[in-house]
């Protein structure tokens, strides 16, 4: 019944139907404006937490759907009459039983050889989860702000070109631009202590290995601090190289582990540190493949380090060793220590 009205209107179901598919949306509507006709798809009533037909499809009725606060986001019925709409717009939608879902909507109008707005169509996509991890990724951005303004504590990550990510409130805290910082960190450090520091760092970062490293930097009040860099190399589960994350924190303070971090350092760990924690453990190697929950072979060929870095047979093995009171220490000269509580 929808596509057999769909076909009256002015433009083609056809073209209806690619605008649609053409972004992956699940919902469509239209307006012939002539005879006020309103059109919804199925899937555009359902997004609406509405029963598809149960409604009489109308421009007011989406309107009272929209948020208040998102109203303004979206044409007036004067507006959407005399063909001004927007190409696309975000609104959140409260929907009948109370859920708030985030909507992507696109309008376009269609206009006679004449000039005159004859018809309105949209489509509709649901990107709450899209909307929700933008959201929960301005509030981290957020967090990590106020923590380097409060204790000097930063989470930083080097991509695959070389240029870093640092929270803009370091360049506050230094007093030195913020794109100057992602391009050249080092401009931090003090003059007498930078180019050691910065080409021990440089080599480790060109072997993809593990760095660990202390320094002075001078922030814009005049202090001098001492703080405490370390950046291991990330990997994805396939061992594809991804850049590096790293932590800066003053000396003073006991070292963070932030998840990425972690997970880096773990990916550092080689044969000869799972035989040494074996040993510390008075483990066989089937003793770390039980407790890991992996098999015999596949531990043997993580200490003969024939499984790429970023297995997630390696993580498993860290992870059973860590469970079992073995540490796995970051050294100053880029090694790691393996301990025993």
């Amino acid at each position: 019944m929808f596509h057999s009205a769909l076909s009256a209107l002015t433009f083609s179901s056809g073209e209806f139907l690619t605008l649609t598919e053409s972004r992956g949306l699940s919902g469509a509507w239209s307006w012939v404006l002539a005879g006020g006709e309103q059109i919804w798809s199925p899937g555009f009533f359902r997004l609406l937490g509405l029963v598809p037909n149960a409604a009489k499809a109308h421009y007011d009725l989406l309107l009272n759907l929209v948020h208040p606060e998102d109203r303004h986001r979206l044409p007036s019925l004067g507006d959407v009459r005399q063909g001004h709409v927007p190409r696309e717009t975000i609104v959140r939608v409260i929907r009948p039983n109370g859920t708030v879902r985030i909507l992507s909507l696109m309008m376009e109008a269609r206009f006679s050889g004449d000039g005159r707005p004859v018809a309105v169509n949209g489509t509709a996509l649901d990107v709450t989860d899209r909307e929700q991890q933008v959201l929960m990724r301005q509030a981290e951005r957020r967090r990590r702000g106020a923590l380097y303004l409060t204790e000097h504590i930063a989470c930083f990550a080097l991509g695959l070109d070389r240029r870093f990510e640092f929270p803009f409130e370091v360049a506050q805290v230094h007093g030195v631009s913020h794109e100057e910082i992602c391009i050249n960190p080092y401009v931090m450090v003090v003059p007498d202590e930078r180019q050691a520091f910065q080409d021990a760092a440089a080599a480790q970062i060109e072997r993809r290995q593990f760095f660990q490293g202390t320094v002075h930097e001078r922030l814009a009040n005049g202090e001098l601090w001492h703080f405490k860099i370390v950046t291991v190399p990330v990997r994805d589960p396939d061992g594809t190289y991804l850049g590096r994350c790293g932590l800066k924190h003053p000396v003073r303070s006991p070292m963070p582990i932030a998840p990425a971090m972690g997970e880096g350092l773990d990916q550092c760990v080689t044969g000869h540190h799972l035989r040494a924690a074996r040993a510390l453990l008075d483990w066989s190697m089937m003793d770390l493949a039980q407790a890991s929950g992996l098999s015999h072979s596949t531990v043997r060929r993580l200490e003969e380090d024939s499984e790429h870095r970023g297995s997630r047979s390696r993580l498993q093995a860290v992870a059973s060793l860590r469970r079992s009171g073995i540490r796995f220490i970051p050294m100053d000269d880029g090694t790691l220590a393996v301990a025993r509580r």
